[in-house]
């Protein structure tokens, strides 16, 4: 696989800027030979002094201790002790900053995804849609997990690599989805259309 990485630079970022740039890039996770690669759809902010939402609104525990890395690293969390959740960490160290990455649209390794999601083929074709539509769907078809947490995203295990930067026009912006804290900060950023989106 080709691929142009995105760099440290990139991450070292105040999280909405990164979040939105998110969009449209290619989310790579390398098995040995073999590659997942999906297409960043949607994703949600969250950062630690203002927003009550955030993991890390009050202060470092040994769950949330990556999201105070500098930019560039894999958060992984567990969600209501069912659903892996990952994130990007962003801005700077101390900051306790992350995107969540809450749906993707599969480029390759297709098939393996469908079999770690449903554990068998495809029994109706529009089901292809609910494949990676949430944040839980994302780990689960790309087989992340909590073993996960801490890579380094400019290694070679999980990564993110650069794509044509969408247009104003075709991003949407909205609250994000179940929450109920700093419910009013528009941060969920999402392309407009895409049929692989959480909520439409």
């Amino acid at each position: 696989m080709q691929e142009a990485k995105l760099d440290r630079e990139f991450y070292c970022r105040n999280v909405l800027t990164v979040a939105k740039e998110l969009l449209g890039k290619i989310l790579v996770k390398k098995i040995s030979d073999e590659y997942y690669s999906a297409r960043i759809v949607e994703v949600e902010a969250y950062e630690g002094e203002t927003d009550e939402a955030s993991h890390s609104y009050n202060g470092e525990t040994p769950r949330n201790k990556i999201m105070f890395n500098h930019g560039g690293f894999l958060y992984v969390y567990l969600s209501y002790g069912v659903h892996h959740c990952c994130n990007v960490v962003t801005g700077v160290e101390g900051k306790g900053s992350a995107v969540l990455i809450r749906a993707v649209e599969p480029i390759e390794g297709i098939e393996k995804m469908i079999l770690n999601r449903f554990g068998n083929k495809l029994k109706a074709d529009k089901l292809k849609f609910n494949l990676t539509n949430g944040p839980g769907k994302v780990c689960q078809a790309l087989d992340i997990n909590l073993s996960h947490s801490g890579l380094d995203l400019t290694g070679n295990k999980v990564y993110i690599i650069s794509n044509t930067k969408l247009k104003k026009s075709e991003i949407g912006i909205s609250e994000r989805i179940g929450i109920t804290k700093s419910v009013e900060l528009q941060w969920r950023f999402f392309i407009k259309g895409n049929p692989y989106l959480s909520r439409k």
